[in-house]
């Protein structure tokens, strides 16, 4: 039996490879159905906004890669906390290739067994 923090370790790295693959059936799983993201320059969004701006880059040819260091993880029973390192490139054809690095802050929830993602709040800017 793997524990509570192998469990979250792996979350991130499906995470990770399923943006990767463009998998956002996979990845819409690894949240909670009312999970809330905190970014820059905008009002909290849910896993529906989530969806919705997974679907509009669809058949734009966008492909992701990302480097995510976990630098704690604390377990409290069914509730979890981390905080990464996290660095995201972005490539579309006829747009400048975008990356962005920063720090995240993760609240995560076990919900029949597995570990999904609850709260994020993505600290994420240009990189130089």
């Amino acid at each position: 039996m793997t524990s509570d923090e192998d469990q979250i370790r792996q979350l991130v790295r499906n995470w990770m490879d399923a943006s990767r693959r463009g998998d956002t059936a996979a990845v819409l799983d690894l949240m909670t159905d009312d999970v809330v993201f905190l970014v820059p320059g905008r009002p909290p969004f849910g896993k529906a906004e989530f969806a919705e701006g997974a679907q509009a880059q669809a058949g734009r040819e966008v492909k992701f890669d990302g480097r995510s260091t976990i630098e704690e993880i604390r377990v409290a029973g069914d509730w979890a906390f981390m905080w990464t390192r996290l660095s995201v490139t972005t490539t579309q054809a006829g747009t400048p290739v975008q990356t962005r690095s920063g720090h995240t802050l993760s609240v995560l929830h076990k919900v029949d067994g597995d570990w999904k993602l609850a709260r994020d709040a993505n600290l994420l800017g240009s990189a130089e």
